[in-house]
């Protein structure tokens, strides 16, 4: 994945590399300084049920090993050394989970060759870029795996104030700035959006 920089001159240039054994300790860092985000989730949300029955430490575990066995994909945002943000991209049957489930089935023609899933941005570093560094660097990443059709599902804030756990499918104005179209709504404010990336 290529550098992309922040629209400020004087902050450090974000940078994008793959979620790999290489970059799992400083993803890791990034979650465990986050409590483990969105109560423990470790970015297994949309692998499997998560919630009652399932600890922080048993997605710590399970999230790593899929690591290592390559069944995981997401774009991490570096600055410096830190890893700042992300983006989690897949095929659907490595992230089945979707929200919304029952609606978005309901309209469904064909599913898609990838997903983008969900984002977390650091604490104090919302709205500084990462959001849509991630996302850029997710399609690079997509198009250097052979492309196809990709599907996100950002909330769409409407002007309203949204907390930040609402927004973790993303915003729809990072994936509009990035060329997706609006397909059909899943919920009153989350949208199926759409769009195709050519081979690297």
């Amino acid at each position: 994945m290529s550098p992309d920089a922040t629209d400020d001159a004087s902050a450090a240039p974000l940078t994008v590399r793959p979620l790999d054994t290489s970059t799992w300790p400083a993803f890791a860092a990034l979650v465990e300084a986050n409590n483990g985000v969105w109560g423990g989730c470790w970015c297994m949300g949309f692998h499997v049920k998560v919630g009652k029955g399932r600890t922080a430490e048993q997605n710590r575990a399970e999230k790593q090993e899929r690591v290592r066995e390559g069944r995981t994909h997401a774009a991490l945002v570096f600055r410096g050394a830190d890893c700042v943000g992300w983006c989690q991209f897949g095929p659907p049957e490595e992230l089945p989970e979707i929200k919304s489930r029952r609606t978005y089935e309901q309209g469904l023609a064909e599913l898609p060759d990838w997903r983008v899933t969900c984002f977390f941005t650091g604490k104090g570093l919302r709205k500084s870029g990462v959001a849509h560094t991630a996302l850029g660097g997710a399609l690079a990443e997509i198009a250097r795996l052979g492309g196809g059709t990709v599907e996100g599902y950002p909330e769409e804030t409407d002007d309203r104030t949204v907390s930040g756990s609402f927004l973790h499918t993303g915003p729809m104005a990072v994936f509009e700035a990035h060329g997706f179209t609006r397909t059909r709504p899943v919920s009153p404010h989350r949208w199926v959006v759409t769009r195709t990336v050519r081979p690297a």
